[in-house]
């Protein structure tokens, strides 16, 4: 354990979130769905930043924590609401962590996966012939209140990639990841299946430990 020093500040507690209505930071009708579906057990009443309307602020972090920050923030401050945001991506080892934090660039302003997907594959490809396949997703979760208090927790789930994509389930590269040690992909899993297992749940239970 480490001492704090005597004009050190001591940690900021963890607030609980009440029952009631919340926004979900995001435009991304997959991300809306899983989020919704890990609050519905807490009484939480999740409306998405799409359904008000509210624009998406350019996300200028170098960090997922950054960006999932700078999203909470904004859509809070709009709303008047709590709101929770999304930072999440795929980082793949042959490619120095890319597309990491701008995964979801790579899909283009169409927001086209199987492109990116493929676009993935090319470039492991390109690397060489024993390039390796591993990779990680990584997700940050901020819940960011009307009065800017704000809190950030950090989810991963690693596995390798296969090619070409498999089952219709998930979205983004979903079809693509293999979680270690599984024999389906994220594509091909039970959504319920995929909540238990992936780096949104482990971001998940982290923030529900904390406040609720």
């Amino acid at each position: 354990m480490i001492a704090l020093s005597d004009d050190a500040a001591p940690p900021i507690p963890h607030r609980k979130l009440a029952a009631g209505k919340l926004v979900i930071a995001s435009h991304n009708e997959g991300k809306v769905r899983e989020i919704g579906a890990l609050l519905a057990p807490y009484g939480i009443e999740t409306v998405s930043a799409g359904q008000l309307d509210l624009p998406e602020p350019e996300e200028t972090g170098t960090t997922f924590a950054a960006n999932a920050e700078l999203k909470a923030r904004a859509a809070a401050d709009l709303s008047g609401l709590p709101a929770l945001a999304d930072d999440s991506g795929l980082c793949v080892e042959a490619l120095g962590g890319e597309p990491g934090i701008f995964s979801a660039r790579w899909a283009g302003p169409s927001k086209d996966f199987d492109a990116a997907m493929r676009l993935v594959h090319d470039r492991i490809a390109g690397v060489g012939p024993d390039a390796p396949r591993d990779a990680h997703f990584v997700c940050a979760l901020s819940l960011c209140w009307p009065d800017g208090h704000l809190e950030t927790f950090e989810g991963r789930a690693d596995g390798t990639l296969v090619w070409p994509p498999r089952g219709p389930h998930g979205f983004g590269y979903d079809a693509m990841f293999l979680p270690l040690g599984a024999t389906e992909t994220y594509g091909e899993i039970d959504p319920d299946a995929k909540h238990a297992i992936s780096h949104r749940a482990i971001a998940f239970e982290k923030l529900t430990a904390a406040v609720f």
